[in-house]
């Protein structure tokens, strides 16, 4: 199937869907659903809603609100409380699951406070595949719209399509929820979330420093160690690197020792 299909099978898709309150993260996923969703119905029938919690890294919130700036859309950022719910803290390996759950709840209630009855993610085709996707469920279940997974469109086929629209999020790495940094049966907790996120923050901005430019970075909680996980031609460089100890303590990590490791996306998924 051409791009040029593509794209017109997600604008039909949108189009039918109608007015839409558009689950926003920020991510290239989600940002293709709100560009496209102004293309086929026009700014003012679209909301984009971003969920702000100890979840969401710190720098994700004024990126996302540019955008959607940028393309004349009303952006809510309802606070969320993944915490409250017992099945998210405990971190099983359906926590993903008690996460959405939240977050779809959350946001389509304030949809239909602004009179928005229908609501939509970036799900893709990719994501559907994936055979550890909890969160997909709780979409489900709340009959929520997966435009891109309708239209037939996968993160391949979303880069392209976000580049063609000029989109800036078109090779924007992968973003989960930072709870995707902790392993499966470490309680999440606000404590843990704010050090992935500090000691992100930190090595990013050490790695910056030195004239490293950086795709994927993990800051991964094990439990009585520290996992970083960096582009495969940067572990030597940055497992030699003097000031990352550094980093990584002043984040919150003073008591944990680290190793590095390239990165590979749902490391955790795979390990018992």
């Amino acid at each position: 199937m051409t791009d040029a299909t593509l794209e017109q099978r997600l604008l039909d898709r949108l189009g039918a869907i109608g007015p839409v309150a558009v689950a926003y993260s920020g991510g290239a996923d989600s940002a293709l659903v709100l560009a496209a969703a102004v293309r086929a119905l026009g700014a003012e029938r679209v909301v984009a809603v971003t969920a702000v919690s100890e979840s969401l890294a710190a720098e994700e919130l004024p990126r996302s609100r540019q955008l959607a700036e940028d393309l004349g859309v009303v952006h809510l950022t309802p606070r969320t409380e993944e915490l409250s719910r017992p099945g998210y803290r405990t971190n099983g390996r359906d926590r993903c699951y008690f996460c959405k759950s939240e977050v779809l709840d959350t946001i389509t209630a304030l949809a239909g406070e602004h009179g928005y009855e229908q609501v939509a993610t970036g799900t893709n085709t990719d994501d559907a595949r994936d055979p550890h996707r909890p969160g997909i469920r709780a979409g489900r279940e709340r009959g929520i719209h997966t435009p891109l997974l309708d239209a037939g469109l996968d993160k391949a086929a979303v880069r392209r399509l976000s580049r063609a629209w000029s989109l800036p999020t078109w090779d924007k790495p992968a973003t989960p929820c930072l709870a995707s940094r902790i392993r499966y049966g470490i309680e999440v907790t606000p404590h843990r979330l704010a050090r992935v996120d500090r000691a992100e923050t930190a090595v990013r901005a050490l790695l910056a420093d030195a004239g490293l430019t950086v795709t994927d970075l993990r800051v991964r909680d094990l439990g009585d160690t520290v996992r970083l996980e960096i582009d495969s031609w940067l572990v030597d460089r940055v497992a030699a690197h003097p000031e990352i100890p550094l980093a990584l303590a002043g984040a919150g990590y003073a008591d944990l020792p680290h190793h590095v490791e390239p990165f590979r996306s749902g490391w955790l998924n795979t390990e018992t």
